[in-house]
């Protein structure tokens, strides 16, 4: 019987394709928009985690800052090596500390030229930030105690300064000072906030405040955990490592900030995920006026069809009959809806992701929950048609003109 039902459902769509055409398109261009706005927004959420992670593993990032508000003070003094020094002496759950200072330099090699920034560092900031050397190495000891005049080129500065040649043993200009070229880091790209990761060129802590900076003073203190260890419990012993040395007491604020890349990662993935909620929630209205559509379609239907009815139910067709026929008429559009939605949105997805430079995260639930939904689009919207349908009076019906 339920093989019958849907051949005669499918009877009809096929005998008014245009009109079924029509009728789905609202149905269609809501599966599609719902599967594209999840899919998408989790790409965006895993190239948020991903860009984030590639900043160093388990990351914490000391500043120096001034707390805003009331009680503030008028200037923050800088952080030292000393403070460095005692953060990886006295926090167990440090794995390396990589201390540094930077500031923004022409660089200058041959006719060419390029503003970037030039970061003081020492070899641990290449464990913490995840960071490998592509090309060349990294800085020797003897170079990092002498504070030799050497630095190694971030991608997009060799690209803007050398093009295809290799930068390798070549002297680069950065202010005053001419420095040997001994590496070139790995390309990491843009970072989540927009930033070029690629726009540096690092030299020796010591080089920096010799011959650049012209102190002893450290802006930033980057520090990982390790694995398995609680970051809150490191920060907050950072913290209270800092108030002592900063000789901060009582309820005076800090001048200095601790920040747990983890939190910013929290944060990130949860503003994208609630937005894709928002925009999903936008498009599925679509999904509703749709459903309209194949009512009001499936009203018509039964006024058109009203004498073939009255005949079925005048030979000995049920009333349940009747409305299975309708109902699974109404169901089989809103499916086909589904169907060529979920098409629509898997091609147009993989489009957008290239579009966007984020990944293709194919999600098999939401395409469940989006057919599912079509297909409960049919049934909610098709059965009042379909009860009008069955409930009509056979005589009346064999008389409709």
């Amino acid at each position: 019987m339920l093989v019958n039902t849907l051949l005669l459902a499918l009877r009809e769509i096929r005998r008014n394709v245009l009109r079924s055409a029509l009728t789905i398109l609202g149905i269609v261009i809501g599966v599609a928009a719902v599967i594209v706005m999840v899919t998408i927004g989790g790409g965006a959420t895993a190239q948020v985690t991903e860009q984030i992670a590639s900043m160093g593993s388990n990351l914490l990032m000391v500043r120096v800052g001034q707390h805003r508000g009331p009680g503030a003070s008028s200037a923050a003094p800088a952080f030292d090596l000393a403070d460095a020094q005692a953060i990886a002496r006295e926090i167990p759950a440090i794995t390396a500390v990589a201390p540094s200072a930077s500031q923004r330099l022409v660089a200058v090699y041959g006719n060419q030229n390029w503003s970037t920034t030039v970061n003081g560092i020492d070899n641990e900031f290449f464990k913490v930030r995840n960071w490998t050397v592509d090309a060349g190495r990294q800085f020797l000891d003897s170079e990092l105690r002498a504070g030799k005049a050497v630095c190694l080129l971030g991608e997009t500065v060799r690209k803007e300064l050398f093009g295809d040649q290799s930068p390798l043993d070549s002297l680069v200009r950065l202010g005053s000072f001419s420095c040997q070229v001994v590496g070139v880091l790995e390309a990491k790209g843009q970072s989540t906030f927009g930033s070029d990761q690629d726009d540096l060129v690092l030299v020796p802590l010591r080089t920096f405040q010799r011959r650049i900076a012209g102190n002893q003073d450290i802006s930033l203190i980057q520090v990982s955990v390790a694995e398995g260890r609680s970051t809150d419990k490191a920060k907050s012993d950072i913290e209270f490592l800092m108030r002592e040395r900063r000789r901060i007491i009582g309820s005076e604020n800090d001048n200095f900030q601790v920040m747990d890349m983890k939190e910013l990662t929290r944060m990130l993935t949860g503003t994208t995920q609630i937005l894709t909620a928002l925009l999903s929630a936008v498009a599925a209205v679509s999904l509703l006026v749709g459903g309209i559509g194949i009512m009001n379609i499936m009203l018509v239907s039964v006024t058109e069809r009203t004498r073939e009815i009255g005949i079925r139910l005048a030979i000995g067709a049920l009333e349940r009959e009747v409305l299975l026929q309708f109902l699974v008429e109404a169901v089989v559009l809103s499916s086909f809806g589904g169907l060529v939605g979920i098409l629509l949105a898997v091609s147009g997805s993989v489009g957008l992701a290239r579009l966007l430079n984020i990944p293709f995260i194919f999600n098999p639930g939401i395409v469940l929950i989006a057919f599912l939904f079509s297909a409960a689009v049919g049934v909610i919207f098709g059965y009042f048609p379909a009860r009008k349908a069955a409930r009509l009076d056979p005589i009346d019906a064999l008389r409709h003109e």
